[in-house]
């Protein structure tokens, strides 16, 4: 009995001890558990703060355009018929962009998918300063910072391209180059104010192939009125050069080119544009109304079939056709957008001028040795749609537009207005 009882009371020692034990044992599991979850989340939370950073958006643009017999359009192979309109579908756009953006830095790389390839079109970095972050230093490929619709988003376009002369004078909107912007404090009186100013190649999207950089400043203005409304504003000046690789280039005297001996080729003709824009939004009754307008004045060297600006990888051959012709142009556009009331409705009227050359008009143009062309005719347009809003993913918009081009006798093919309109209806997903 007795061993029985020293037993027992050995158990009773030692249990409340093994027990204490085990509980120690348990609890350094449970801090363990505890420690390597608090790893596991730091570690979760860095890479969800790091992917934060990281960004992919994404818009397709599918489209159905109808075009009278002259008409040009934006998708599929032109018309194969000589006298009746035609019909295609494709997709217009499809932009993929990925952007890293740490607070200082930033880096973008965008590419295009269309029924015509795949090409980029942003590629570039960006450093901020690190006290205000409102002053940015950008290289590389992005859009050029003259006037206001260059730079606005063609998912967020109202109508379904841009104005005339924004296509002929800045092509894929982008260039290669290095721009500084600077802003001030947002509490500062100056804060609605941005200055942007670079120098480009003024080449587009494609490789540099001379020495020459073209300068481009913006000086804009933006700022809300109250809860009501908001205005913007900008001012724009374009100085640069186009390579002319003849010994022969062309200037206005009068309502007639004339030559001037450049003498050597490998010479420049400068190209000098002014602009100004404008924007102005306002809530009421009807919903929210939207007014802007923007206007570019100057000369635009080009050639004689086009007075397009440079947009290929490889300088023009020695050729008579490339010898460049000087002109004065002119060129404007206003856009009124009525959005109807709370609804997904919104209704889109464009009026669309682009005069090439302002020094002739009508039958001054093509008079025999003046050397004028269909390339100097004017050009307007005036566009009316409307966009449905299924979402702020998906998007569908119908659009048509009624062009008219300058008549001259003297010129083959425009002596009666040529029938060119077009109707496109697109339907867009954006994420």
């Amino acid at each position: 009995m007795r061993i029985v009882k020293n037993v027992l009371l050995a158990l009773l020692v030692f249990l409340p001890l093994s027990v204490m034990e085990a509980q120690e044992t348990e609890m350094k599991n449970v801090n363990l558990r505890v420690d390597s979850l608090a790893e596991e989340t730091a570690t979760l939370d860095k890479i969800v703060k790091n992917l934060s950073k990281f960004k992919v958006s994404a818009y397709i643009q599918g489209q159905y355009q109808y075009g009278q017999q002259d008409a040009t359009l934006k998708v599929g192979d032109k018309n194969e018929h000589i006298d009746k309109g035609f019909n295609r579908i494709g997709i217009r756009r499809g932009r993929l962009k990925f952007e890293y953006n740490d607070g200082i830095g930033t880096g973008v790389v965008q590419i295009d998918v269309n029924d015509k390839g795949i090409s980029f079109r942003d590629l570039y970095i960006g450093i901020k300063d690190p006290w205000t972050k409102r002053n940015q230093l950008m290289a590389g490929v992005f859009n050029r910072p003259f006037g206001h619709e260059v730079g606005y988003s063609t998912s967020g376009l109202e109508s379904t391209e841009r104005a005339t002369i924004i296509q002929y004078f800045f092509p894929d909107e982008r260039d290669l180059g290095v721009m500084l912007t600077l802003r001030t404090k947002e509490t500062s009186p100056l804060g609605f104010l941005r200055l942007d100013a670079g120098l480009f190649a003024g080449n587009s999207i494609n490789r540099e192939t001379d020495s020459r950089k073209d300068f481009i400043g913006r000086l804009s203005a933006k700022k809300k009125i109250g809860d009501w409304g908001k205005w913007g504003a900008g001012f724009s000046y374009y100085h640069g050069f186009v390579y002319n690789s003849t010994d022969e280039a062309y200037e206005m005297d009068g309502k007639r080119f004339i030559r001037v001996n450049k003498k050597e080729t490998g010479t420049y003709m400068k190209r000098q544009y002014i602009g100004a824009d404008a924007q102005f939004s306002f809530f009421n009754v009807c919903g929210t109304t939207t007014l802007r307008a923007e206007g570019l004045l100057g000369t635009q060297p080009g050639i004689a079939s086009s007075s397009r600006s440079p947009n290929s990888g490889n300088r023009p051959e020695d050729l008579p056709e490339n010898s460049l012709f000087k002109r004065p142009f002119l060129g404007y556009f206003f856009y009124l957008i009525q959005d109807i009331g709370r609804s997904p409705f919104s209704a889109i009227f464009k009026y669309d001028v682009y005069d090439p050359n302002t020094k002739v008009k009508g039958n001054e143009v093509g008079v025999e040795k003046s050397y004028t062309s269909k390339t100097d005719l004017k050009q307007s347009t005036f566009g009316f749609g409307a966009i449905y809003n299924f979402s702020k993913h998906i998007r569908l918009q119908a659009y048509y537009e009624f062009n008219f081009n300058e008549k001259s006798t003297f010129v083959k093919g425009y002596e009666n207005d040529r029938k060119d309109n077009v109707l496109t209806v697109r339907l867009q997903y954006k994420f």
